[in-house]
């Protein structure tokens, strides 16, 4: 096992080193410039945008779930592990100067977030719990590419709701086997796997909308405990703090790390743990996105951009502090959730175990809910037989108790591996769709100009085919809902305007 285990951790580093990270890299830039910054650019409008009202059918229902919700759903499933025990492997393996790194890619992978996000929003489809989306559904309709779809959909399937919630599984485990003793770390994984196992099935039985409804509790809540958590040990540190954040700078591109080859790995391992846990361009926080009811594709890409930042810049930077004050001698640093849960201990006391394990139970639990609902979105992608959509509850509910029992260093390199290959897909998407994404950021630029909040109907783009839901005034068979409606209104004072001029 121990040989399979280090071919695959090889393996999976060269397909990082060599193919994954100048892909993520170069696109992520190439997005950035020709969105003229937009990442960096809207950041008031992504603030804006995370609070609208969501437009609502005749019969005053909403069309689907909300902006914000929609958000939660995948800062549920970014929001995990990824910022406890990924940060604490990244620092262990790539020192201090790994978190520079993951700065510096968040910042870049906000554009392809964006391009993903207002991509997925705009092919996006109706569902009986209002819509579904996401890269395998702007394969098909915006590439005409269905059999890469599916790819994409099966790889995102064994990604998500099977190594990344198993992983979820086994962290809690950990955490809560580190302030236990021996006699019960024997019986633990099994009781954790049994009660993750029945918790996760009350939620994902209720739909989209049960799922959203939960996120939107948890996600705030995990945030702020964690977030007060890691700003007392920063208090009560202070003095070493000044050290801690010039050691991110000096040693992300330092003399001593250059002569001694290290860059290249302090890179690789800040950028790939900071896809695993701000999820950039990897292609999963669209399936998200693609479910909120907005009146503009952009909005949603906006708000899924702030989500990379939530995720890396709050929450990442947290852990990275806690541990970086915490543990001013790295050189035996363990790897994973024990680096992060030392130094919180040695911090506050035995006690904060507690505490810690709370915490990351919030954080796993709603990953695991959040993956869970990237999959059946996926699942739907490929069939629409309930028959397979019960199935695949079940074997979401499996992955979930088993990785409860796993070695967790099996987890992390099969994950990685898996992640890879599902950026790359989602990515060379993105690229040839990137133009259709450039067009729409104008079309919402030039209506904010104008002083309107946008609202997008295909027939702005009627060259575009493959767009489903935004329906213009000639299109509409039944009842017009109320985005088409100021739709209408709008042209009418465009029309207007004209005549007067």
């Amino acid at each position: 096992m121990d040989a399979v285990i280090a071919w695959m951790a090889t393996w999976g580093d060269n397909l990082w080193t060599w193919l994954v990270l100048p892909v993520v890299v170069l696109l992520g830039l190439y997005f950035t410039i020709r969105s003229g910054v937009v990442q960096f650019r809207l950041i008031p409008e992504m603030f804006r945008t995370l609070t609208d009202k969501t437009p609502r059918t005749e019969t005053g229902e909403p069309q689907s779930v909300s902006a914000f919700q929609a958000f939660t759903i995948s800062a549920a499933s970014r929001v995990g592990v990824g910022n406890i025990a990924g940060v604490g492997t990244a620092i262990a393996l790539g020192g201090p100067g790994a978190v520079f790194w993951m700065w510096l890619m968040a910042f870049i992978g906000g554009a392809s977030a964006f391009i993903e996000s207002s991509l997925a929003q705009l092919y996006k489809t109706r569902d009986a719990d209002g819509f579904r989306g996401g890269p395998a559904y702007y394969m098909q309709r915006g590439l005409g590419a269905r059999w890469m779809g599916i790819l994409f959909a099966v790889i995102l399937i064994i990604c998500f709701p099977l190594a990344f919630s198993s992983l979820q599984a086994n962290t809690i485990q950990a955490t809560v086997a580190g302030s236990l003793d021996e006699g019960a770390q024997a019986w633990l994984p099994w009781v954790t796997g049994v009660g993750l196992s029945v918790l996760m099935a009350m939620v994902i039985f209720g739909g989209v909308r049960r799922i959203a409804s939960v996120t939107q509790t948890l996600v705030p809540a995990m945030a702020l405990l964690y977030l007060l958590l890691g700003l007392v040990i920063v208090v009560i540190h202070a003095d070493r703090l000044p050290a801690a954040f010039a050691s991110i700078f000096t040693e992300a591109f330092g003399f001593n790390e250059v002569v001694g080859a290290t860059l290249g790995y302090i890179i690789l391992t800040g950028a790939r743990r900071g896809m695993f846990s701000n999820e950039a361009g990897l292609g999963s926080a669209p399936n998200a996105g693609a479910s909120a009811a907005v009146t503009h594709p952009v909005k949603q890409g906006l708000v899924q951009t702030l989500g990379v930042y939530f995720d890396t810049f709050l929450v990442c930077s947290i852990t990275a502090f806690i541990i970086l004050v915490s543990v001013p001698d790295l050189s035996t640093a363990t790897q994973g959730i024990g680096l992060t849960q030392g130094a919180i201990t040695s911090a506050l006391g035995d006690w904060s175990n507690i505490l810690l394990s709370i915490v990351i139970f919030l954080l796993a639990f709603s990953s695991i809910l959040g993956n869970y609902y990237y999959g059946e979105s996926n699942i739907e992608f490929i069939t629409t037989h309930r028959g397979v959509l019960f199935g695949y509850r079940l074997f979401a509910i499996a992955a979930v108790f088993v990785g409860a029992l796993l070695s967790a260093s099996v987890v992390w390199t099969f994950a990685d591996g898996v992640m890879g290959f599902m950026a790359l897909t989602n990515l060379v998407a993105i690229g040839l769709l990137s133009g259709v994404a450039f067009r729409l950021l104008k079309d919402y630029t030039e209506q904010r100009r104008a002083g309107r909040d946008p609202v997008f109907t295909k027939d702005r783009m009627p060259d575009v085919g493959g767009i489903e839901v935004w329906e213009d005034e000639r299109s509409v068979t039944g009842p017009i809902d109320i985005l088409t409606r100021k739709h209408q209104a709008e042209k009418h004072r465009d029309h207007l305007h004209r005549s007067e001029g």
